[in-house]
């Protein structure tokens, strides 16, 4: 892979974060939209493919991914429930990345030891 294909998808994923969090700040559930889309997952196994041309290993990624979808919901319950209950944002943050993060290791542990998935 060349540098000027991983520049291009370093500047295309850079957009993206900044639109999703410039639309944020005038609508909550815009902002919220464009980053719920599994747009990360989408562009990953688009490069994927575009690199490898290997379906089976979309296929093996794509199946990756859905067993790490629900961990991840974890910071998002956690992270709001905080904020409304007193706590302060960086507290909040690190407890909800540490919860997912433990969240992480469950879930490959199942998906790798339960469901065949290196």
């Amino acid at each position: 892979m060349n540098w000027l294909n991983l520049i291009a998808k370093g500047v295309f994923s850079g957009t993206i974060i900044v639109l999703a969090s410039e639309i944020a700040k005038r609508s909550a559930i815009f902002g919220a939209l464009i980053v719920s889309i599994p747009i990360v997952s989408i562009m990953s196994l688009t490069w994927l493919y575009n690199d490898t041309k290997d379906v089976i290993e979309v296929a093996d990624f794509a199946e990756s991914i859905l067993w790490l979808v629900l961990p991840s919901t974890l910071l998002f319950i956690l992270l709001p429930y905080l904020l409304r209950n007193g706590w302060s944002f960086e507290n909040s943050m690190f407890i909800g990345i540490l919860a997912t993060v433990i969240a992480y290791a469950i879930g490959i542990y199942f998906a790798s030891n339960y469901a065949g998935i290196s």
